[in-house]
C-alpha cells in the first residue's frame, strides 16, 4: 500500500465544496480544511504509486477550483507513524 500526502490552494471561499468532492475519491483516507499558506490537506492511499499518480493528475488537480498541489512522499526509512 502506497501513502501520499498533497496539499492543496484553491480559490479563495471554495475549500469545503473542495472538501466535499475529494471525500468522494476512494483512495482518499483524510481530507481537512487548514490554516498557514495551504488550504487543504489530503491523505492518498492506493495499491501502487502508478495509480496515486493517476488521483492526483485526473481527479485532484483538475476539480474546479483548485489552484496549485504540492505532494509529500513519506520517506518510511525515517520511521514514525
Amino acid at each position: 500500500m502506497e501513502t501520499l500526502y498533497i496539499l492543496i490552494n484553491c480559490d479563495l471561499g471554495s475549500e469545503v465544496e473542495i472538501i466535499n468532492e475529494l471525500a468522494k475519491i476512494s483512495e482518499v483516507k483524510e481530507v481537512r480544511g487548514t490554516y498557514g499558506i495551504y488550504d487543504i490537506f489530503v491523505k492518498l492511499h492506493a495499491d501502487s504509486g502508478a495509480a496515486l499518480e493517476s488521483v492526483i493528475t485526473h481527479k485532484i488537480r483538475r476539480l474546479p477550483k483548485v489552484r496549485s498541489t504540492v505532494t509529500l512522499t513519506p520517506i518510511l526509512s525515517q520511521g514514525g507513524r
